[in-house]
């Protein structure tokens, strides 16, 4: 059975570079073990678009795009509260 994949949100986060989803998005495409170009076509956005946060100047992707990926990738979005309650988000 394959691995799901999990993005974890946060509430408040002060980073510098790109936001750290995009990296958790990375590991999770690297682990999938498909393209990129694959797992684009695959959440139906543009191979650019992840072109883009990996390689390019995106910062902060949207949130829908975020959730195509990981869906894509056969993986799901998770809140942590901050008093440790865990809400899984259905689309």
């Amino acid at each position: 059975m394959a691995r799901r994949a999990k993005v974890f949100g946060y509430i408040t986060y002060s980073f510098r570079d790109k936001d750290p989803v995009i990296d958790q998005l990375r590991t999770a495409c690297e682990l999938d073990g498909r393209h990129w170009k694959e797992i684009a076509a695959a959440a139906g956005v543009s191979p650019s678009t992840i072109y883009n946060w990996f390689q390019g100047d995106t910062l902060r992707p949207r949130f829908s795009t975020v959730m195509a990926i990981a869906r894509a990738l056969g993986g799901d979005f998770i809140y942590v509260h901050p008093k440790a309650r865990i809400t899984k988000l259905r689309a």
